[in-house]
């Protein structure tokens, strides 16, 4: 997977098109990922002796990842992922606009 849990993405499409957020968590089997302040939904809870009173509760629902984009650190700008293998052989993801290291 190009997409991983604390990375910076950018919303290409849907609702929430152009907002940015940080990958709380990664569902690969599913190919979808929950995004920090993305794809709020409305969920119906019951009272519980946690929330006493019940009601309605906002919270982020999964996004499919092919609608996610990384920001890039240096450049600021949703770009693309390649994969480079440097010279102690270990396999890294690279931003295909600037080629540094994400």
């Amino acid at each position: 997977m190009k997409i991983r849990r604390d990375d910076i993405v950018k919303v290409l499409a849907g609702k929430d098109r152009g907002k940015q957020g940080k990958v709380l968590k990664i569902f690969p089997s599913k190919n979808k990922a929950i995004v920090e302040g993305i794809n709020y939904i409305s969920k119906h809870a019951r009272k519980t002796q946690d929330n006493p009173k019940g009601g309605i509760v906002h919270r982020e629902g999964p996004i499919d990842i092919s609608k996610l984009c990384i920001v890039c650190a240096r450049c600021g700008k949703p770009s693309r992922v390649g994969f480079n293998i440097l010279n102690d052989r270990s396999k890294v993801r690279v931003c295909r606009a600037c080629q540094e290291v994400i």
